[in-house]
């Protein structure tokens, strides 16, 4: 039988409080459970007490072989009862496929303005040193 610890959702609407408890994988979220090891009430303020665990019956509960989720993982390694190893998703700050399809196109819109201007920069440079040819031709007629 494979064994989860992880949270069970109690309270009421909007006022969330979270029982952990060590559960088969197969019962439902808030369903049956082996036990309950703990609690989180995340409407406390961050300096309060907002995690209670029973550290002897998670220790007992880790070597029969539980594993904890991630968020239960999170308080475990806050109390020093299990290491959570770093995670690093680099993917995760790029943004999303259409906005970088609009930025290629933004690119793209900027480089050819920038050609146009190179190319009408050029234009001017040159249209001054024929300009006074075509007025000398004018006067003289």
């Amino acid at each position: 039988m494979a064994l989860k610890i992880r949270l069970a959702r109690a309270g009421s609407k909007k006022r969330p409080y979270y029982h952990i408890v060590v559960a088969d994988v197969r019962s439902p979220r808030d369903g049956r459970f082996i036990e309950q090891v703990g609690s989180w009430n995340p409407v406390l303020p961050k300096d309060a007490d907002r995690v209670t665990l029973k550290e002897d019956r998670i220790k007992h509960w880790l070597e029969v072989g539980a594993q904890p989720t991630d968020r239960v993982l999170r308080f475990l390694d806050a109390a020093g009862l299990a290491k959570r190893p770093a995670r690093n998703n680099p993917k995760k700050a790029l943004p999303g496929k259409k906005a970088q399809e609009r930025l290629e196109e933004q690119k793209m819109k900027e480089e050819e303005a920038k050609a146009a201007a190179e190319a009408a920069a050029a234009e001017a440079a040159e249209a001054p040193a024929e300009a006074p040819a075509e007025e000398e031709a004018a006067s003289a007629e």
